[in-house]
């Protein structure tokens, strides 16, 4: 890498990204399956921009039931061939996961991988969001996965490094 990177302005769209910056209580739950019951989630989302505003970090810290769950993930840069934002997320499992992410012009975004998908809508004021999660076992036929809900537990300002 040349020293001419580092010196790069970031692409104006990735200010679309700032709306997530921000500690967030999360809570939600994973549906029920034949086989499987409610499984209960409670914990944190952390949103935090990488120095040049080129990546935006985002850290999970949740209890899924009884198992604790981190994960981190790599948001960015915007691709504008594609239109969308590139995600690279590792749990403490050993998972990897690649997905896309896009906003609409109502500034609700889309996340999408090869077997999880996910609608994000954050509310007017900023202090909220809810993400609607499917998943599919086959590539074709989705079903409900996950409900989440998000309030702000303090603002970008308060992010290390902001």
């Amino acid at each position: 890498m040349s020293g001419d990177d580092n010196t790069c302005a970031p692409r104006s769209e990735n200010q679309c990204l700032t709306a997530l910056v921000g500690r967030w209580h999360s809570q939600g739950r994973i549906a029920a399956t034949a086989t499987d019951p409610v499984i209960r989630i409670t914990g944190s989302d952390t949103y935090e921009w990488l120095a040049g505003e080129h990546f935006l970090i985002h850290r999970v810290d949740v209890r899924m039931n009884e198992e604790h769950v981190e994960v981190i993930e790599m948001i960015g840069p915007y691709d504008p061939a594609s239109r969308t934002y590139p995600m690279r997320s590792f749990d403490n499992h050993g998972n990897f996961v690649t997905m896309r992410a896009s906003v609409d012009d109502e500034g609700v975004w889309t996340f999408a991988g090869e077997m999880e998908r996910a609608t994000l809508v954050i509310a007017e004021d900023g202090d909220s969001m809810t993400a609607e999660w499917e998943r599919t076992d086959n590539g074709s036929n989705w079903r409900h996965w996950m409900d989440m809900s998000f309030t702000r537990a303090s603002s970008p300002s308060a992010i290390p490094g902001r």
